[in-house]
């Protein structure tokens, strides 16, 4: 290959590496963020339907009724009820307390993420039971 044409290839690769270097600094350029599951998105995936979920310390099975409120097996320790709702992209759960949470547990929500019937929440993945 002569010198020339091998320049002429360098230079070409250099501008082309430099379009996209000053595209990808450009400042109107704003990544898209994943779009969440909305309000209506979380109630229509959960109500009425069980879940098997597992989470770092526990596993189990949990009913979400449609009224709000649930079923909730944790396995080797036993059942507690709750209850449940969706909020701004999240699913909030509280629990009454059992043997093995004697205190119960407010309400908290954590984020929802993933389809095609398998999710997550917070860092419980659930499958449909």
């Amino acid at each position: 290959m002569s010198k020339i044409l091998r320049a002429t290839m360098f230079l070409t690769i250099a501008f082309a590496l430099a379009a996209c270097a000053s595209q990808s600094s450009d400042s109107s350029f704003t990544p898209q963020a994943p779009v969440g599951l909305s309000q209506a998105d979380i109630r229509g995936i959960f109500s009425g339907k069980s879940w098997n979920w597992t989470s770092p310390k526990n596993s189990g099975q949990t009913l979400y009724a449609a009224d709000g409120t649930s079923l909730v097996e944790v396995k080797g320790k036993g059942t507690t009820t709750g209850k449940w709702e969706a909020k701004d992209g999240q699913l909030c759960e509280s629990y009454a307390p059992a043997p093995f949470l004697p205190a119960g547990a407010a309400m908290t929500c954590q984020p929802v993420s993933g389809g095609s019937g398998s999710y997550q929440v917070g860092q419980a993945s659930f499958t449909p039971a």
